[in-house]
């Protein structure tokens, strides 16, 4: 091939990843990242999990959240807690009254976090089942 067939199938290649580039944005302009969240006292459904939040409380290491939960036998590890300045995995280890794991009966339990090395004084518990998300925005008393 002659240099001037090469750059000019570079061109056209060029404009068709271009071309592309746009139409993709076109797709996503009409898409809403934002999650509603959820209230304090709602049940909800996230994918196979049924959740209501009744409240939170913090103290100097952890942030306890009290949940009812149930759906599915699986770990806590869909949970999270959202605190401005880091994303935090609940505390598994068993205690009185704490989650473990999340169950096909519904429980009533806390799950907590430790907030001991967190600089940031948002709370935001964060619940992402497959696809679906749900978060509750958590103030203590």
């Amino acid at each position: 091939m002659r240099t001037r067939t090469l750059l000019l199938l570079s061109v056209g290649v060029a404009l068709m990843i271009l071309l592309a580039g746009g139409v993709l944005l076109l797709q996503l302009s009409d898409e809403t990242a934002a999650v509603e969240p959820a209230g304090v006292g709602q049940s909800v459904r996230v994918g196979d999990v049924d959740v209501t939040v009744f409240g939170a409380q913090e103290s100097s290491t952890l942030f306890s959240v009290d949940v009812e939960v149930g759906g599915v036998d699986d770990a806590l590890d869909s949970f999270s807690l959202a605190t401005g300045d880091r994303r935090l995995e609940p505390v598994t280890a068993t205690a009185d009254g704490r989650c473990t794991e999340i169950k096909v009966a519904d429980q009533r339990c806390r799950i907590e976090f430790d907030v001991s090395a967190s600089d940031g004084s948002n709370r935001v518990l964060v619940l992402l089942r497959g696809d679906d998300q749900r978060n509750w925005v958590l103030e203590t008393p």
